[in-house]
């Protein structure tokens, strides 16, 4: 019997084993179900986030005295019974010198940030307006002051006296947005008031026009007066802010664009400060990294941005050169031109950052103390005169290059200090028509090495041939306007 009670004991044991993990199975079932219904599932209806966040959203007018144009009164026959009429209008409204300033309204969007009133929309809203009228969900209406404005992000602040605490809406972390994300507009689209539509983030860091755009793109329906108004998320906080639509006649085509909060967050917050913004300067000039600089450099990628000028600033005290490739700034790698400017940007004036740069096959580590960008725009480097040689020519890589004398710069309009080599001709089938090179482009350096003669270009090859290199690196100046091209050694 013994035997028998202890085979029973362990089937039980067995049994209950098996059920436990057939629980534990349906229960991973059911909370990987869920998960999936929840990422994928539309929302059922976005009423209770519109009723959360409608109270913070805002209607604008804006108001701005128009020069009236002059011109001819309208032709009216004599003995018309409108003859008196239009003789009444045009005094009352010409009064013997020309018509009168007219009023010009417009309409757009914007949100509340804080209970004490301060507000944000786009700059085209309320640029150049003499008064901004803020339209509350509830009716009421109050003026507006502009704190500050920011055109190259197209953000304004704005800000109203209120009796009571003003309902407001958070900014949310519009970097953790992906594309497929349900988001929700709000604002005042032709001029029809508070009005919803919602949609998903269909691409993430698009480009227009500015130097700091990065833009979310949604299908939300974005139309004309919606401009200023907020993108949320599903937890209402404001992830964009919507700003332009790509539109053939004007109307919405489901190709919307919101400035991501990521951006708007931190001109507000400077805007509320100093009432203007305060970007950070490296002080120089850049361009992409490509595969034919990057092999004629050594670089194993792509990566970085290449400095083609070092003006007078920050960079040049703090030792960068032309031809120095940027990899690193603030320990943030740089992936590109684009990603350098708005980490550069986004760092505080006055602020010592390290900048680690490729130069001559190795890394160097720069301590850099940037400087501000709107106050150091349009700054241009002291050059020196370099000693005068006699120009020479030669036919080079499919080009025909002559050294400069005083009569040259003379006849291309080039500064009195300007050296290097200029390309008076090209082989049409060459390799340096292929990269873009034209004539009148000046050639200032070579293998990264400042070149004033023919000798010099000529010793840079050999350079780069004795190195094993498949094409020579060359600083080229268009108008002034320096850039990176590497030309075949064929």
């Amino acid at each position: 019997m013994k035997p028998k009670a202890i085979s029973l004991a362990v089937h039980k044991s067995q049994q209950k084993s098996l059920l436990q993990g057939f629980w534990l199975t349906i229960l991973a079932s059911v909370v990987l179900l869920a998960q999936a219904l929840s990422a994928n599932a539309r929302p059922d209806s976005f009423a209770d986030l519109s009723d959360q966040v409608s109270n913070a959203v805002v209607n604008i007018t804006t108001s701005t005295t128009v020069a009236a144009r002059g011109g001819p009164s309208p032709v009216v026959p004599e003995g018309s019974p409108f003859e008196d009429f239009f003789q009444e209008f045009n005094d009352r409204n010409r009064g013997g010198q020309g018509q009168a300033p007219r009023r010009s309204q417009a309409l757009g969007s914007g949100f509340v940030i804080s209970e004490d009133g301060f507000i944000v929309t786009n700059n085209h809203v309320i640029e150049g307006a003499d008064e901004i009228l803020i339209e509350f969900f509830s009716g009421e209406e109050l003026p507006a002051t502009l704190v500050g404005t920011d055109p190259n992000t197209d953000i304004a602040l704005l800000k109203v006296e209120a009796d009571d605490a003003l309902s407001f809406v958070p900014f949310g972390d519009s970097d953790v947005m992906r594309v497929g994300d349900w988001v929700m507009a709000m604002g005042n689209p032709l001029g029809q008031g508070f009005s919803v539509s919602a949609g998903i983030i269909s691409a993430r860091n698009r480009e227009l026009s500015g130097t700091y755009d990065d833009y979310l793109q949604t299908d939300a329906a974005i139309n004309r007066g919606n401009s200023g108004g907020p993108l949320f998320n599903m937890n209402g906080e404001v992830i964009g802010v919507n700003t332009a639509i790509l539109s053939p006649n004007g109307g919405s085509i489901g190709i919307g664009f919101s400035m991501a909060s990521n951006v708007v967050t931190r001109v507000v917050d400077q805007l509320r400060e100093f009432g203007e913004t305060r970007r950070g300067w490296l002080g120089v000039r850049i361009q992409d990294v490509s595969e034919d600089v990057a092999e004629a450099l050594g670089l194993e990628n792509t990566n970085g941005a290449l400095v083609t000028d070092v003006p007078a600033g920050p960079a040049e005290e703090a030792g960068l050169q032309q031809g120095d490739v940027i990899l690193s700034f603030d320990g943030v790698d740089v992936e590109d031109t684009r990603g350098l400017v708005r980490e550069v940007g986004n760092a505080e004036v006055g602020k010592a950052v390290r900048v680690v740069v490729y130069r001559d096959e190795g890394t160097q580590t720069l301590l850099v103390t940037l400087g501000r960008r709107e106050t150091a725009e349009g700054n241009d480097a002291p050059m020196e005169k370099p000693e005068a040689e006699e120009p020479q020519t030669s036919d080079i890589l499919g080009m025909t290059l002559s050294g400069l004398s005083d009569d040259l710069r003379a006849q291309m309009g080039l500064p009195e200090n300007a050296e290097g080599l200029v390309i008076m001709s090209l082989d049409p089938e060459g390799a340096a028509v292929a990269k873009g090179l034209q004539i009148g482009d000046v050639i200032t350096e070579a293998g990264q090495q400042q070149i004033r003669s023919i000798a010099d270009f000529e010793a840079r090859i050999e350079d780069a041939r004795d190195a094993g290199r498949k094409s020579l690196l060359m600083l080229v100046r268009r108008g002034g306007d320096p850039r990176f091209v590497a030309v075949p050694l064929n």
